[in-house]
Formats: C-alpha cells, structure tokens, sequence
C-alpha cells in the first residue's frame, strides 16, 4: 500500500498536480477525445489551439452536449461540445487559491497553464484527500479534549444532592 503524502497549505500548485495533461486540438472528432479518455483513465481532455489552451472537455460534457442532444458522435467536433473561458491557475499558485477558486466555481478540476500552454491538471481530490484526513483527526483530538475537560469539570465541581 502507498504511503500518502499530506499537503500543507503552503504547497504550490506544481508540487500537487497531474503533469503533462490529455490534450486534444480544437478541430478533433468528439470520439477521439472519448477514446483517449477512456485510454488514460481521466475524466477530461483539455482542448487546444496552436499549443495554446483554448477549452476543456469533461466526461460530463460528452454526455449532456453530446449524447443526450443526439449529436453525431463522429462528425462533432471539439469545439462545438467542450468548455470555453475556463479557470486555470498556474503552476506556482499556492493549493489553497486553487481549492478556493474549485469552490467557488463548482468545478472539480482546473487545468495548469504556463504563458497560455496547458502544464497539468489539479483536482479536488489532489488537494484535499489527506487535508481530510488530518481534519478528522484535528476534530477526533478535539473531540477527546472536550470529554477530558467535561470530565474535569464534572470533578471539580460539588455535587448537589436534596
């Protein structure tokens, strides 16, 4: 089992994202983005034009602008199904303004991009899974501490009786 590697808050986005991203050009048919997914194991592509970031395109995306519109899955393109005027963060951006900006956002992933070229992705999952852990572990502690000092009241102080 692979030992977890907890993340402070002062980590760079760098230090915690997916390196060298799926990408896919504008103009690629919506079954190669589906099949490369499939292929990478990732739930998004992140489209391009000239090398520059343009879109992204979720497993969502497929499914609600795609599929349940009917859409020849062949003859779409990229740009007519995937996400334009994304959030990206770069790759020296703190975690924690990341996880900021997916909150506020309602999104589960932000592409990382360098002077307009997309460098990784950073998810929810990759800056919170062992933030978790360690909250749960700061409210168990707390939790015991509380019973401690209820305890110690409980002793300290008289007890009535009538």
């Amino acid at each position: 089992m692979a030992s977890k590697v907890h993340r402070p808050v002062h980590w760079r986005v760098h230090e915690v994202m997916t390196p060298r991203p799926v990408t896919l050009p504008l103009d690629a048919p919506l079954t190669e983005a589906a099949r490369l997914m499939r292929d990478e194991n990732v739930g998004d592509v992140l489209v391009t034009q000239d090398g520059m970031l343009c879109g992204l395109l979720t497993d969502r995306d497929i499914v609600v602008r795609a599929v349940a519109e009917g859409r020849d899955l062949t003859a779409t393109r990229l740009a007519d199904v995937c996400s334009a005027g994304i959030v990206t963060v770069s790759p020296d951006e703190a975690a924690e303004v990341a996880l900021r900006l997916m909150r506020d956002r309602a999104v589960r992933r932000l592409p990382v991009v360098e002077d307009g070229r997309p460098v990784g992705v950073v998810s929810v999952g990759d800056l919170t899974s062992d933030r978790d852990e360690a909250s749960d572990r700061e409210r168990e502690q707390d939790t015991g501490r509380n019973e401690i000092s209820e305890h110690a009241r409980r002793s300290a102080s008289p007890t009535l009786t009538h």
